[in-house]
């Protein structure tokens, strides 16, 4: 949910030639965010055929969009010490936000806030207030997360295993589902949680912070759904989910609301919610929606080098490759979209002709954090959908007409990643694989 600006352009004058070939594509890759693509080429270029430059920053890229902190956090070191003249002032403040993100990812926050202190004095002068002031609440963030030990995890057995069920709510045969995580527990008090994988950050209302007892911390932070929305970082010293203990969470105090009266009545689902920043932390989390449960292994697997199919989205969701319609795209994760998910006007724009003698159009009201959003579409059936090697069949699916509010050319939401047995996050790799049901029908509310 939180999103963090990130503005990629880098402005190369190239001569052509044979020898910067491969600094053409290495930055084509980079200004259209292709991660994966950006990845292979460089595993399978020779170094000496790449310019310093482009060589540091494809590692600061790689490590960082495919969660290797072990390959970003020399490259972002070896990029400011030598490189940082090659970097316009954009790019300098996207990487010290990139950088310490990945020192955060490893646990170094005190070091994260002083990458972010240090470029922001030496640019002060050229940024503006807005700017500024958003350094300035991260260094604030880093620094009160380097007092504590964050994402401290236990293993109560030889494995974690998480329940869950799957909550119903909205109107009567229209039905939205969520996974709510059942057997847990914050600071010893029992409650439930909505997992969702599309959240980066956890969540939590102002209320349940305090019934909870959280300790506030002296700083802020945003999130985004429909809208923006600000508010404060507090800290659960005791997190408990299943058979699993996590000390020391961070979750971003806010008011849970809509602004929409009507969509309010529903957004009490999301007053706790945990996302992929616990889910990087797990490391390896199965989605078994047959039995049930979430299983995380007490000693995740070693890292290989098969290929990822996982990357982080600008605003630090989890998008995978997948297949609809026969239409290759980035997909969004998202157990917390109660629907079957929306396809992008991209979609729309390949598949016109299809859509339009096929499909009648709709319009379509999505709530979420700050504020309700109208889309013109056209709902779809009996889409094929391929993801992580193994197929299913979408009954319903919205493609919509303008550029999707996220960004993504598809968001997969609970009901169609449910038609899948099992789903597995290899954070360790980075790669998604399913098991598909044997019935591809789901009675949700089993």
């Amino acid at each position: 949910m939180r999103k963090v600006l990130f503005y990629l352009l880098i402005a190369l004058s190239l001569v052509t030639s044979n020898a910067q070939s491969y600094d053409e594509r290495l930055a084509a890759a980079m200004n259209s965010g292709d991660w994966f693509t950006l990845d292979s080429i460089y595993n399978a270029t020779p170094k000496d055929s790449i310019s310093d430059f482009i060589e540091v920053y494809s590692r600061c890229l790689i490590g960082n969009r495919l969660n290797r902190p072990d390959v970003s956090i020399p490259a972002f070191t070896e990029l400011f010490n030598n490189q940082a003249s090659q970097l316009d002032l954009n790019n300098i403040l996207n990487s010290a936000i990139m950088f310490a993100m990945d020192l955060g990812r490893t646990g170094d926050n005190a070091t994260a806030g002083a990458v972010i202190n240090s470029v922001l004095n030496s640019t002060k002068q050229y940024l503006d207030s807005a700017t500024i002031n958003t350094f300035q609440q991260q260094i604030n963030q880093y620094t009160a997360l380097s007092q504590y030990s964050p994402y401290t995890i236990k293993f109560e057995s030889e494995n974690g295993k998480i329940p869950f069920t799957i909550a119903s709510f909205g109107k009567e045969g229209h039905e939205s589902v969520l996974m709510r995580l059942t057997d847990s527990y914050i600071n010893g008090m029992k409650t439930d949680i909505t997992f969702d994988t599309g959240a980066a950050m956890n969540i939590i209302s102002d209320s349940l912070a305090r019934k909870f007892n959280l300790i506030p911390l002296n700083d802020s932070g945003n999130v985004t759904g429909i809208g923006q929305a600000s508010g404060k970082l507090a800290i659960a010293k005791e997190l408990k989910i299943g058979n699993i203990s996590i000390t020391d969470v961070p979750f971003l105090v806010i008011d849970i609301t809509s602004n929409n009266e009507e969509a309010d009545k529903f957004m009490g689902c999301f007053n706790i919610v945990v996302g992929s920043e616990l889910m990087l932390r797990l490391k390896d989390l199965t989605l078994d929606f047959v039995d049930r449960h979430i299983c995380i292994p007490a000693n995740p697997p070693c890292k290989t080098d098969i290929p990822s199919n996982i990357c982080f989205s600008s605003q630090m969701n989890l998008l995978t490759n997948g297949v609809i319609h026969n239409n290759p795209m980035l997909m969004c994760i998202d157990s917390g979209d109660a629907s079957f998910g929306s396809l992008g006007s991209n979609f729309y724009d390949r598949n016109k002709d299809f859509i339009t003698s096929n499909f009648k159009t709709d319009t379509i009201r999505t709530a979420g954090i700050g504020g309700v959003h109208l889309s013109e579409c056209y709902e779809m059936s009996g889409l094929k959908l391929t993801l992580g090697n193994n197929s299913v069949v979408i009954p319903n699916i919205i493609v919509l007409l303008q550029d999707s509010p996220n960004g993504y050319d598809c968001n997969l939401g609970l009901k169609t990643l449910m038609l899948f047995d099992k789903i597995r996050f290899n954070l360790v790799d980075f790669v998604l694989t399913t098991e598909p049901s044997q019935c591809n029908s789901v009675d949700y509310l089993k």
